[in-house]
């Protein structure tokens, strides 16, 4: 039974990339831009144009002896996947955690 959700963002920077790989990530770059970004159970990737850095937003349930360290390698490694689909490669990965279920939410003042 989960306990808790985390939302995890991962930025990191594409690999060195070959003409090939250039153009098809332009391709699809309209896919693939800030405005798609939603935090999902199969994450969302965005980059922009200049082809340098992507982030990539997950929703990742976790147990009772699930660590933080553990979410954020899940992120990663679905990161890592989610740009391997694209076609590239990456490097340089950070990664950032919120556990759902600590997050407060303020009501409005009227």
């Amino acid at each position: 039974m989960s306990r808790s959700t985390y939302q995890v963002i991962t930025q990191g920077r594409f690999a060195p990339l070959d003409d090939e790989q250039r153009a098809a990530l332009i391709a699809q770059a309209d896919d693939h831009g800030v405005l798609t970004a939603r935090f999902t159970e199969e994450g969302t990737i965005t980059y922009d144009l200049p082809l340098y850095a992507f982030a990539f937003r997950v929703l990742i349930p976790v147990g009772e002896d699930d660590t933080e360290r553990l979410v954020l390698s899940k992120a990663e490694e679905l990161a890592t996947a989610a740009v391997r689909e694209l076609g590239a490669g990456c490097q340089d990965l950070r990664s950032r955690s919120s556990d759902l279920a600590r997050i407060k939410v303020r009501g409005t003042k009227r």
